[in-house]
């Protein structure tokens, strides 16, 4: 009965040595199979940033500089007036060169003869009670009105409605300039402050209708300036 057993053991023990031979040779190949990986992985990684070095890269546009174009824009919304206006047009404009005449005035003499304090003559201090009132024609305008002698040719006609030029409203430019057809200016008016008209324009007729406050019934031109 040992006989016959023999060829089965013999066909097992190499049915045995198939299956482990085969194992082995499994185990040998994956490391090598993952190397394999491992090296093409890198190759790939490497080759891009290669070649990402190597490429030229999408320049940046630098923006056009518009600074200019803007001032000038903007300047062009400023509006401008038809009347010339030399010297600064903005409110309170030339403050310094009132103040230095005033300086100027005041360190020449703070006090009048006999200690006593120089007095104001602006008119716009006389008391409304007070006040004398004119007639004044606003020719252009096609309207007489009742001014009194503490309101200004300008103010009288603003209180009526209408829409007079001015700018500096301190006789320091002739934004606000109007023409007195009667006859010479300070005849018809008295100006509190004028730094702009010289005797030919006063001898004229021309005024600061912002400055100008009546003492005479007059007829006005108003938006005329020499």
């Amino acid at each position: 009965m040992t006989a016959p057993e023999r060829p089965r053991s013999l066909a097992l023990g190499r049915t045995a040595r198939r299956a482990i031979t085969t194992l082995l040779n499994t185990v040998t190949e994956r490391p090598l199979m993952v190397d394999l990986l491992a090296v093409g992985i890198g190759a790939v990684l490497t080759l891009s940033v290669v070649a990402l070095h190597f490429s030229r890269g999408t320049e940046r546009p630098i923006p056009e500089d518009i600074s200019q174009e803007v001032i000038e824009r903007r300047a062009a919304t400023v509006p401008e007036t038809d009347f010339p206006e030399p010297m600064n047009r903005g409110i309170g404009g030339g403050g310094v060169a009132a103040g230095a005449i005033a300086g100027e005035a005041g360190s020449e003499g703070e006090l009048e003869e006999g200690g006593e304090e120089a007095v104001d003559d602006d008119p716009s201090a006389i008391p409304d009670d007070e006040a004398e009132v004119f007639e004044v024609e606003y020719v252009k305008e096609g309207a007489t009105v009742e001014v009194k002698e503490n309101e200004t040719l300008l103010e009288a006609g603003e209180d009526e409605g209408w829409d007079l030029p001015y700018a500096c409203r301190e006789g320091q430019c002739i934004s606000c300039g109007g023409r007195i057809t009667n006859g010479p200016a300070e005849d018809y008016v008295k100006h509190h402050t004028n730094q702009m008209l010289g005797e030919p324009e006063l001898e004229d007729g021309y005024t600061l209708t912002c400055v100008a406050y009546p003492i005479a019934d007059l007829s006005l031109e108003t938006r005329e300036s020499p």
